[in-house]
């Protein structure tokens, strides 16, 4: 009998052109138009001696109008998901995460000195005396009226705090609706000017969009080169002229070209420079006016690049840009190193710009569009569990 049906497996593997093994388990799925068929199966998994139990073993009859039963998935994370742990792994090592997380380490009490030392904490981190002291006070008076039982809960409300200052600078670039979207990219040597605008080529070029770069850093060594390895890198072309032109006219000529060739986004490079250099800084004032020649809208954004361990300095660089060319967005840079981290805050509640982008690594993925509560997620531990208190 089992000789029989192993030749009835074979005969239907062959039938349909596979080539079945006689020796391998099958699944035993009877045929209701096959009694002899049934009858062998049933002579196998029930023998003679068992007569009343082979109802118990028998295979049940497939249904084709019954669909298969739901095969439970794992449940993965969301891409924001792992954008925010991401941002986490990112900011741990941050002077300001390291600060904050300590202190609530070394003051697990809720009380006054715990948030005289949480003020001085924001303060070191480049947070700024009057956000600082605007926080913690707020902070102070809902602890005098009983409203946190714990450290845990003070946390959540610094937590709440942060994320409210920051939520109103929180607002993605939008390329949309100009061709050329013109992004003039400003800033003093050393920000990352030249590295952000690689990251945003690749980004904008992975997104389906034709970008150009012009290389108007026309005041540093090597600028140009910098610039085309990076066009090169991210195959995008790059309109430049060579170390000493008009950064004016290399500008100007990069818009002329984009137009002609349908580009989509237009991103220049400018020469890093001090806000007191003062003719360097007349020169941004001049590529704006050049620029409104071709388009009277144009630039569409001024990006300005800030080196996030420059700390409060970057206040008065902000405002020197602001009064020249009219900066209408941010770009904090190399936040996942030695910066503080504070100065975003500090930003946010100076001037209210819109902060784009953060710089968080090296590579080009790790320029990340601004979310507030991810960037205080990653500053703050979630709670404050007891082997986070241990460990000191």
């Amino acid at each position: 009998m089992l000789k029989f049906w192993k030749k009835k497996i074979a005969a239907k593997s062959a039938a349909a052109g596979t080539i079945a093994d006689p020796d391998a388990v099958v699944p035993i799925v009877p045929e209701a138009d096959d009694p002899a068929l049934n009858e062998a199966m049933a002579e196998i998994v029930a023998p003679a001696d068992m007569p009343h139990d082979h109802e118990r073993f028998a295979a049940p009859t497939l249904d084709p109008a019954v669909p298969p039963p739901a095969v439970a998935v794992p449940e993965q994370p969301s891409p924001e998901q792992s954008t925010r742990r991401s941002w986490r792994e990112r900011l741990s090592g941050n002077a300001f995460a390291r600060g904050l997380s300590s202190l609530f380490v070394r003051h697990p009490t809720l009380d006054d000195n715990l948030l005289d030392e949480l003020e001085i904490t924001l303060i070191t981190a480049d947070v700024g005396i009057e956000a600082s002291t605007m926080l913690v006070e707020s902070l102070r008076r809902r602890m005098h009226k009983r409203e946190f039982a714990d450290a845990d809960a003070l946390l959540a409300a610094l937590r709440g705090e942060l994320i409210a200052l920051l939520k109103p600078v929180e607002k993605p670039l939008d390329i949309a609706g100009r061709q050329p979207f013109v992004v003039l990219v400003v800033g003093i040597n050393g920000a990352g000017k030249t590295t952000t605008i690689g990251k945003l080529a690749r980004r904008w070029r992975d997104q389906r969009h034709a970008v150009m770069l012009a290389a108007g850093d026309t005041f540093r060594a090597a600028a140009v080169e910098q610039l085309k390895t990076w066009g090169e890198r991210n195959q995008v072309p790059v309109i430049s002229q060579g170390q000493d032109a008009d950064s004016a006219s290399v500008i100007f000529d990069a818009l002329q070209a984009a137009r002609s060739r349908g580009i989509e986004v237009l991103i220049a490079d400018t020469a890093g420079r001090l806000h007191t250099q003062g003719g360097l800084m007349d020169e941004l004032g001049k590529i704006a006016r050049v620029l409104k020649k071709l388009d009277a809208d144009a630039p569409h954004e001024v990006l300005m690049v800030i080196d996030g361990t420059t700390g409060q300095n970057a206040i008065s660089q902000v405002r020197q840009f602001r009064q020249i060319v009219g900066v209408t967005g941010l770009v904090v840079t190399k936040l996942d190193g030695t910066a503080k981290g504070g100065v975003v805050f500090a930003l946010a509640r100076e001037f209210g710009l819109p902060i784009r982008y953060v710089g968080l690594g090296e590579t080009a993925t790790d320029l990340r569009v601004f979310e507030a509560e991810a960037f205080v997620d990653g500053l703050l531990p979630a709670r404050l569990g007891r082997d986070e208190r241990s460990h000191d």
